[in-house]
């Protein structure tokens, strides 16, 4: 019964340190500002070439697109969909569902307000001479 119980709880205190390097790596999200967090959210978006494509596809055809990103991207109609997905719930493309056939397009205000915080990230910047 003695070993049961020390198994027992070297079980339980292997589960906490497991946990507590878990809460370590994560990135803790409410020690930054919402701007950060948003901008962080909208690169992370942004971060994928398949998306870039899907976003230049749609800044060039300056229209809603239907089914035709998959004759024009390398990438399997499931793959192109999770994109998709990926890019509507940042906000940054909005489409609608008819039928079986989606439609999506550059949401104009959303990409406005990203212009607008990746600018002001940028304009940050000011050169100076030396550097490390």
């Amino acid at each position: 019964m003695h070993f049961f119980y020390e198994n027992l709880i070297s079980l339980k205190i292997n589960r906490n340190i497991a946990i507590n390097k878990l809460n370590m790596g994560l990135t803790k999200s409410e020690n930054f500002t919402k701007e950060q967090n948003e901008l962080a959210t909208i690169t992370k978006a942004l971060g994928h070439p398949a998306r870039i494509a899907i976003i230049q596809h749609l800044l060039k055809a300056n229209a809603c697109i239907c089914g035709d990103l998959v004759d024009e991207l390398p990438l399997a109609q499931s793959t192109i969909s999770r994109h998709l997905k990926e890019l509507k719930e940042v906000g940054i493309i909005q489409g609608t569902i008819e039928g079986t056939s989606m439609n999506y397009c550059i949401n104009g205000e959303k990409w406005m307000e990203i212009k607008a915080k990746m600018a002001a990230l940028f304009d940050q910047y000011s050169p100076f001479d030396s550097c490390c």
